[in-house]
This record gives structure tokens, sequence and C-alpha cells, in this order.
């Protein structure tokens, strides 16, 4: 994967969280009895990702970064189609184990990804323009959300939000096209 691949394919994943995530807060919410099961829900959330990242990094090394990017795009785009249908405060907390393990692939991954792509003398200014970047589209897609929101539905944000991660997942899937194998080709 290359470092563009890398870019553009986390700032699809950042845009797709960010049209939702202010969404999905309203549905914790709106399915729970309490604050304590809002609370609880975020709780299992973010648990789940610090235990599991020791054995995602480990996993990393035998079936690389790639590989696991794909699996988060492709699992957060089934997780935002069942999101909409969610009815208890139970099927949250599954989802929420569920997001936990798949956030937890993307941080590690990205992360991993993105040191193999930056040239050490310059990784300050790659890891500067890669945020700058990734940054913009997260809050493009806010902005954009608040506009559009008034005409669809909040369930169909999840959907588009499903299709942009599969978008991403396209782009990490593609082979990376370099000028040298260009160049070999043409001869």
């Amino acid at each position: 994967m290359t470092y563009k691949q890398l870019l553009h394919s986390q700032s699809l994943m950042i845009t797709a969280s960010s049209i939702v995530f202010p969404f999905y807060l309203l549905l914790l919410r709106n399915l729970g009895d309490s604050y304590s099961q809002f609370g609880l829900a975020y709780g299992i959330f973010a648990l789940t990702a610090a235990l599991s990242h020791p054995l995602i990094g480990s996993w990393s090394d035998r079936v690389g970064e790639k590989r696991l990017l794909l699996l988060y795009t492709f699992g957060m785009a089934v997780v935002m189609l069942v999101i909409p249908v969610l009815t208890t405060i139970t099927q949250v907390y599954i989802v929420q184990i569920i997001m936990g393990l798949l956030g937890a692939l993307q941080k590690t991954s990205e992360k991993i990804a993105l040191s193999r792509q930056t040239d050490r003398a310059h990784t300050g200014k790659q890891v500067g323009h890669y945020h700058l970047w990734t940054s913009i589209w997260a809050a493009l897609a806010v902005i954009a959300t608040g506009y559009i929101i008034d005409f669809l539905t909040i369930g169909s944000l999840f959907y588009i939000t499903s299709f942009i991660y599969v978008a991403a997942g396209v782009l990490i899937w593609q082979k990376p096209k370099t000028i040298e194998l260009e160049r070999h080709h043409s001869l």
C-alpha cells in the first residue's frame, strides 16, 4: 500500500465516522434508560479496544496491516448497516464490543502503515501532512452532514457511511501503481 492509498483510504474512513458519530450518540442515548447505560456502552467500546491492541499488534506482524485495514473497512460497513435496526441496549453493547475490536484494528494498522510509508528524514512533515488532510475531510464531513440531515433520515446516514467504508476498502485493496512499474510495462 502506498502513502497516497493510505491517505485517501483513511480520509474516507474518517469522513465516514465523522458523518455518523453525532447521530450514533443520539441513538445510544435514545435506546438506553439512563446515562449510566450510555457510559457503560462507551466504556465497553474503549475497554475492548484497549485490551485488543496488543493482540492486534502481534497479529499485524503475521498478516500485515493492509489485511487488517480491509477487515476494518468491510467490518465497519456491515456494522453501519446493522446500527439503524438496533432496538435494545444489549444489542448496542454487542455492537460496541465489535466496534471496539474494529477500532483497535484501524488504529493499530493505520499507525503501522503510516510508519512504513514515511521517510525517516521527513517523518514529522509527512505525518503532519497526513493528519492535515484526514482532519480536513473529517471537518468537511461534519459540516456537510449538518446541512444534508434535513433532507435525509438518520438511518440513511448509516447506509451512506457503509458505502463510504466499502469505497475505502476498495482503495486499500487496489494494487499500488508506481512509476517504475508503469515504465517497465511500457518498455
